[in-house]
């Protein structure tokens, strides 16, 4: 039996949802998207299309951009061709080069936001403390931080990928005296010119920060725990005339996406989905990166420290021409014993060795298969379901990478077997082809509620499942990768195992009787 001082306690840690009791016309907005980066803002862009006009858009950070707004560490670019990571309805023809840096980005992303009229349905500052669901109702409770909570008919959640910064968990990390700097979070106040710095990790994003700070630092220490293939960039400024081309015939950048989309499907997305069928292109890239680290760096023991020992395809690869030269720089170290412990004015590497250092940077990524990330909060579905204990219990399922069942009016951009293996464009412009399916339909029959029916999320799930079988992360080399595209059960449920368009396909032609409209 439940005592007073308990049922007391239980209500302050499951709050009840505020102004769940109200009819259709009371509920505070017909779509509430979590998140105001580019999946956000496409789905918010999708629904306009389709004339609802109740949406609101809410976003922890002070602007809209997601990753593009608050990452800003040196070196920042995107590691896709420009052409592609873009909406292809919305083109951009002024990419200055063919990776365009960090705020090319956010400058596009304020054009969409200013060119569909999405700023006006933004809150900003407003971080999601938990999302609940009324079956009585068939609404959603988002209880904001600091706000009073908002009743919603339809819950979008577009929180990313990675999107909560990841410390590591080394011993002392705390006691370290100098400064700490997680690339997610960069202090452009703090001067890096002429100190002893060091930096914990070696993946996409330490590619893109090394070749700018080692030439500012008196001494840089690089700690690797797992190596990256990295492939040659071709990265040429684009001429004024190629962009005045693309703004007039409109056509030529598409031809030029088309063209870009092939080339990725064929080496980077076709080598660890048919990697059963095609051992021998995996190993070809292997051999290209091999060779372009070989003319770069003349050591052969440092190539062997920078060489994966795991399957191309199981980790994410990445592009550059300036990392490897990094490590033949005088002031450059790569240590790759392992880190033993921080200490106030420095690292003690697994040998016994202490390097002192000024400042500290953490290039450790993000948060994935941990508690806080997938999903960003609570979120309680049909019956008080928790998602992510539910997720972590009994494995990481969706239908068609955006709904789960027993989420009823809920979509959710990061769920498993989401990300189609490109651009992460092509997997926003899907879920919005999605999105547009099942909400027009919904609006057809003139019903409330919406939920993926469990034979159907079961059957997605199996065939993602023996999809697995031909791939990189079932017949190559992948258990020295230590690749976020695992999860804490070993299996890969980030990546929509089939080919990009085929789940472009898909994402608008899915059967209608897989969902329960009522």
């Amino acid at each position: 039996m439940m005592t007073a001082t308990s049922k007391k306690k239980n209500e302050q840690a499951n709050p009840a949802p505020r102004g769940t009791q109200a009819t259709k016309a009371e509920v505070d907005f017909e779509v509430i998207i979590v998140g105001a980066g580019f999946g956000g803002m496409g789905i918010a862009i999708q629904l306009q299309r389709m004339g609802i006009d109740r949406i609101l858009i809410v976003d922890r950070a002070g602007d809209l951009g997601g990753t593009w707004h608050v990452n800003t560490y040196p070196g920042l670019a995107v590691d896709i061709a420009s052409v592609t990571y873009s909406y292809s309805f919305e083109p951009n023809p002024n990419w200055s080069r063919m990776y365009a840096p960090g705020s090319e980005l956010k400058a596009y992303a304020n054009h969409i936001a200013a060119k569909y009229d999405l700023r006006r349905r933004m809150r900003f500052n407003s971080s999601v403390d938990h999302v609940k669901y009324n079956e009585a109702t068939a609404t959603w409770t988002v209880f904001l931080e600091g706000q009073e909570p908002l009743t919603t008919r339809i819950l979008v959640l577009a929180t990313g990928y990675l999107a909560q910064p990841k410390r590591p968990n080394i011993a002392g990390l705390d006691s370290f005296a100098g400064k700490v700097i997680h690339t997610a979070e960069w202090d452009h106040n703090y001067e890096l010119r002429g100190t002893r710095a060091a930096v914990i990790g070696t993946g996409a994003t330490a590619v893109q920060l090394l070749p700018e700070i080692a030439p500012l630092v008196k001494h840089l220490d690089v700690y690797q725990r797992t190596p990256i293939w990295v492939a040659p960039k071709n990265d040429p400024e684009i001429p004024p005339r190629v962009r005045a081309m693309f703004a007039r015939i409109p056509f030529t950048q598409r031809l030029a996406r088309y063209a870009n989309c092939t080339l990725l499907e064929l080496f980077m997305v076709t080598p660890a989905l048919r990697h059963r069928e095609f051992p021998r292109l995996s190993k070809g890239i292997e051999r290209l990166c091999r060779r372009h680290m070989a003319h770069q760096i003349p050591d052969r023991a440092l190539r062997r420290k920078l060489t994966p020992s795991y399957s191309f395809g199981c980790k994410r690869p990445t592009f550059s021409n300036d990392y490897f030269p990094t490590f033949v720089r005088p002031n450059v170290e790569l240590i790759t014993e392992g880190i033993d412990h921080i200490e106030p004015d420095g690292i003690v590497s697994k040998d016994g060795r202490k390097r002192e250092i000024d400042a500290l940077i953490l290039a450790t990524g993000y948060k994935v298969w941990e508690k806080g990330n997938f999903p960003a909060f609570a979120v309680y579905g049909r019956g008080g379901v928790e998602l992510g204990a539910w997720w972590n219990e009994h494995g990481y399922e969706s239908y068609e990478g955006i709904t789960v069942h027993g989420f009823p009016n809920m979509f959710y951009l990061a769920s498993p077997y989401s990300f189609t293996g490109l651009s992460y464009f092509f997997a926003i412009e899907g879920h919005m082809k999605h999105v547009a399916r099942c909400v027009g339909e919904l609006r057809r029959k003139g019903k409330t509620t919406f939920e993926v029916q469990k034979h159907a999320q079961d059957a997605f799930v199996a065939q993602m499942r023996s999809s697995v079988k031909g791939t990189v992360f079932a017949n190559g080399n992948c258990a020295p990768a230590n690749s976020y595209y695992f999860n804490q059960h070993g299996e890969s449920t980030l990546l929509r195992l089939t080919p990009t368009p085929v789940a472009l396909w898909k994402a608008s032609r899915f059967p209608l009787e897989d969902y329960r409209f009522h």
